[in-house]
């Protein structure tokens, strides 16, 4: 194989990681929400915007198949949402984020505190 088949094979095995495999502090992610309310209408219109909301829907997807792994392996779900209804407002996801200590905010993914929402939000029956 020759190095440009290589490169080019390298940049499609990177374009093709999923983007959840590496989320964000929810520090970091705070951060930047609180910017964006500074904005007020103005901030639909700023890329941040578009960031946080990936990193929300890529947590949530991620977390979805994680559901799905537990239950496929028989394993207890960390949440279990009603079919088809589960949803997250930004209110509720702020509001939970903010309720991490600061101290334990710039260790903790997105991904954790979506799903510690989550547990919170659809806990699953014992």
């Amino acid at each position: 194989m020759t190095k440009r088949y290589a490169i080019g094979f390298m940049a499609a095995a990177l374009a093709a990681t999923p983007l959840q495999a590496q989320t964000m502090p929810v520090s970091h992610f705070l951060e930047k929400a609180e910017a964006l309310k500074k904005k007020g209408p103005l901030a639909l219109f700023s890329g941040d915007m578009k960031l946080l909301k990936a990193e929300l829907q890529n947590s949530v997807v991620a977390l979805r198949a994680e559901n799905r792994a537990a239950k496929a392996a028989g394993r207890k779900p960390a949440f279990c949402p009603p079919e088809g209804k589960a949803s997250l407002n930004s209110d509720e996801v702020l509001s939970h984020f903010q309720s991490f200590p600061a101290a334990q905010r710039p260790r903790m993914r997105v991904r954790e505190a979506t799903r510690s929402l989550m547990a919170k939000k659809y806990p699953c029956p014992a």
